[in-house]
């Protein structure tokens, strides 16, 4: 099974939902909390390219934010990036 990691800021919204989300499907995730961890957010950077918040990375692999995890949760892409 592939490592999630999520990546936060505080305050926001978008952050609590989709650990929740993952919370509510059973998955156990990695939080980096960019507001207590400035280096990172240069991993951040180098690993996404992205600086918005959440980022969702399942493995290697970018999900996206709290819109892009939900929908992988509900058409199963979410299920099929874990088994990988």
């Amino acid at each position: 099974m592939s490592s999630i990691t999520v990546y936060t800021t505080e305050p926001c919204s978008f952050c609590v939902r989709v650990k929740d989300l993952l919370g509510q499907h059973g998955l156990d995730f990695s939080e980096v909390n960019l507001s207590k961890d400035p280096a990172g957010r240069r991993e951040l950077v180098l690993r996404t390219g992205m600086m918005s918040f959440p980022q969702v990375v399942v493995g290697d692999e970018l999900l996206g934010g709290y819109r892009e995890t939900l929908q992988a949760a509900q058409d199963g892409r979410l299920e099929t990036l874990l088994a990988a």
